[in-house]
């Protein structure tokens, strides 16, 4: 059983100990789900999802405010459970968090249909030739009488495929670089958009390659005034990087679950490998990572919840430091299975494959670095 002293942590409020509590319920029931069909699990999670009420806690509604918190606790619980709803619940909330902070009335009648579970959302910023720098987005869109064309590629795309409805970055030309960028909200139907491959990785998502040849979109479909598409795109990452390393953390807290009940099992020279000094050196250190991530990553979501405009120090702390925790913990416990730790079927296994994605998408680990670096400079006393 994971440990759960950190719920009495001053981060957190009743609310989210009961948010925890029901959560650990439901996963105990539902989860973990058959990946033979990534697609076909994915959107049965979705729909599940959404009946229980969870993806509410996915973006904000009418008059709400985003508890990152929230985000966090129930990424860390699904990701403990089972990878693959730890990724539909949150393509959820990253597919639809522009919408969430910055759309218009009607935009966000999308949002009771992803909240639901009625609707798949996808968010499309990753390019061919544009991965951590989001200012070398090549994607166009030209102005037209009523709206825009769009014309360009998208890679990597989560959702991909089987998204009722993207977010999108195309270049619309405000300025140079990053300051030319707009969003705009892409139902999945429309003509021009085109499914040019799906993508198999290591961990089953679903995930692909699109192509936009001339994609007619109002001007409605706007999210936010022309050239703030990066604005919008990095206040999105500021919320969701925190909750990536809540996901990581969740990965480490099973680990450490499996590697516990593997050393205590396993018989070595007369008694239980836990015996071993070294193997206890193994098993604090994982602790220690443990804490030390959970730490970063809740605090970077009780900053954001206590108002702070942004938590981009915060978050990049956090998702760095939880996602290459969590491969070193990950690892220990593979180790610690010794050949069952590569067997499909045991639980470290998908867990090893799970979690290197973590330390790529949302800004891979040396781009949260730069992230963190930026800040510190920028700090009184700094010298940038």
């Amino acid at each position: 059983m994971a440990d759960r002293s950190f719920l009495d942590w001053p981060f957190f409020e009743p609310r989210h100990r009961s948010l925890k509590a029901a959560l650990e319920a439901w996963c105990g029931t539902h989860l973990p789900v058959d990946h033979g069909d990534a697609d076909a699990a994915c959107r049965d999670l979705v729909a599940g999802l959404g009946a229980a009420g969870w993806l509410q806690h996915s973006a904000a509604g009418e008059g709400e405010v985003l508890d990152v918190r929230s985000l966090c606790l129930i990424r860390e619980t699904l990701a403990r459970h089972d990878g693959l709803a730890d990724f539909a619940f949150a393509m959820q909330g990253l597919g639809m968090g522009a919408v969430s902070l910055f759309g218009t009335p009607a935009q966000r009648g999308w949002l009771e249909r992803t909240r639901s579970g009625g609707a798949i959302a996808g968010f499309a910023l990753t390019e061919p030739g544009a991965g951590s720098d989001v200012a070398q987005t090549a994607t166009t869109a030209e102005r037209v009488p009523g709206g825009y064309r769009l014309t360009g590629e998208k890679t990597y795309i989560s959702n991909g495929g089987i998204a009722d409805v993207y977010v999108i970055f195309a270049r619309t030309g405000e300025g140079p670089g990053a300051k030319g960028l707009s969003a705009f909200l892409l139902p999945a139907d429309a003509p021009g958009l085109e499914v040019v491959a799906r993508i198999a990785v290591i961990a089953p998502h679903p995930l692909a390659h699109l192509r936009l040849d001339g994609v007619i979109l109002p001007d409605s479909a706007r999210i936010g005034a022309p050239g703030a598409g990066f604005k919008i795109a990095m206040s999105v990452l500021d919320v969701f990087r925190a909750t990536v390393g809540a996901a990581a953390l969740g990965f480490a807290r099973r680990a450490l679950d499996e590697a516990l009940v593997r050393v205590q099992r396993s018989r070595v020279g007369g008694g239980c490998l836990a015996d071993h000094q070294m193997v206890q050196g193994h098993l604090a250190d994982m602790a220690l990572e443990i804490d030390a991530a959970a730490l970063l990553v809740y605090r970077a979501a009780w900053t954001k919840d206590q108002g702070a405009a942004r938590v981009s120090r915060e978050a990049a702390m956090a998702k760095l430091y939880a996602t290459e925790a969590a491969q070193r913990v990950i690892d220990t416990a593979l180790q610690l299975h010794g050949g069952d730790g590569v067997r499909h079927g045991f639980a470290v296994e998908s867990l090893y494959r799970e979690i290197r994605a973590l330390r790529i998408y949302e800004g891979a680990s040396d781009v949260q670095k730069l992230v963190i670096a930026r800040n510190v400079l920028a700090e009184p006393g700094g010298i940038g």
